[in-house]
């Protein structure tokens, strides 16, 4: 088991990044590296947190994602976003036949938190790993794997998640989007803050 993890982690790590990104988020990229210098741990997938606006339908595929931030947003950004994304857009209309049945022209607005996936040597490890993480602020984490592979997700719980749009018109007033923009920036900085305080504790 020794040497198939570590030939795991050597495979996992040496490969290309085929994230919708294509790499790692600046912002928890030092954590990553910081895991993954420990014989123990590798990191399979990672987020810094981001905003998204996209699609609301049943199956989830890549392309309904309309835009996506993975740092803090200002006002005029989310508005301009928006009034792209009407009746007569064009990127809109690629999505008609993609929609959900039960919510056909909804678009909703997601503030995500951080997130990390780890493999873990033993069960042991893992459970230091998750003590470190819950010291650090990763309460929505656990073991989502057991097995050959046992692997840790560590979640951030600070989101926001609700329909923004329906058939090209927002459903929120201006003051409203303040507060989106505002409570969104502030989700981001905490986890960013988790982040930080759990790079540190390793």
């Amino acid at each position: 088991m020794k040497n198939n993890f570590s030939q795991r982690k050597q495979s996992i790590l040496s490969k290309e990044d085929k994230s919708s990104r294509g790499k790692w988020d600046e912002k928890i990229v030092k954590l990553c590296d910081k895991i993954n210098s420990f014989e123990e741990y590798y990191t399979t997938s990672s987020c810094s947190g981001r905003v998204v606006i996209m699609i609301d339908q049943d199956k989830k595929e890549s392309d309904l994602f309309l835009k996506v931030w993975h740092d803090l947003i200002s006002l005029s950004q989310l508005r301009e976003e928006l009034k792209e994304i009407d009746k007569d857009s064009v990127k809109f209309k690629q999505k008609q036949d993609q929609r959900s049945s039960i919510c056909p022209n909804l678009v909703k607005f997601k503030q995500e938190p951080c997130i990390l996936h780890i493999d873990c040597r033993t069960i042991d490890d893992a459970k230091r790993l998750l003590d470190k993480a819950r010291l650090a602020g990763w309460k929505k984490s656990g073991i989502i794997s057991l097995g050959e592979r046992i692997i840790v997700e560590l979640n951030g719980t600070d989101k926001l998640e609700f329909p923004i749009m329906k058939s090209g018109k927002i459903l929120v007033g201006e003051d409203f989007l303040e507060v989106i923009v505002e409570k969104s920036n502030d989700n981001l900085k905490k986890s960013w803050s988790k982040i930080g305080k759990l790079k540190n504790l390793f």
